[in-house]
């Protein structure tokens, strides 16, 4: 049996929304991820980095997630509000999750009004809505 083409598989999955990360973000989380490469989390965040847009970091629209952001997105029924951080800065009680979890990974480079497919820990099927998105202070 032989496997299926790229094509193919890819017309089977859902289409994922476009990414844009401001070139500053894209060197450190390439090298996150790279440092985590093989590992599940890592791979995962290498995966969305290379497909994103990248543009210089002052050009970076304000409502798209960056490092530092302060995000509001709906999964379901519930809507949340987080910062997305680096591994050592994540605090889940304090509303910061890292770009390295299913949800941070997801997150990354999204904009305002976007959704995305995600599978949570326990590997089940997710979908999230972009609500709003704040800038870091200090950023653009």
């Amino acid at each position: 049996m032989t496997e299926p083409s790229l094509s193919a598989r890819s017309d089977s999955r859902p289409r994922r929304p476009a990414l844009v990360i401001g070139n500053e973000d894209h060197e450190k989380l390439l090298a996150l991820g790279l440092a985590g490469a093989g590992s599940e989390a890592g791979d995962d965040l290498l995966d969305e980095v290379e497909r994103a847009r990248v543009v210089p970091q002052a050009k970076l629209p304000a409502d798209a997630v960056r490092m530092g952001a302060r995000v509001t997105y709906r999964a379901g029924a519930t809507t949340r509000t987080v910062t997305l951080v680096y591994p050592a800065d994540a605090d889940i009680s304090a509303g910061r999750v890292s770009v390295l979890t299913p949800i941070g990974t997801a997150l990354i480079g999204l904009r305002a009004g976007q959704k995305i497919g995600w599978e949570d820990r326990n590997g089940h099927p997710q979908m999230l809505e972009i609500v709003s998105v704040e800038a870091p202070v200090g950023a653009n």
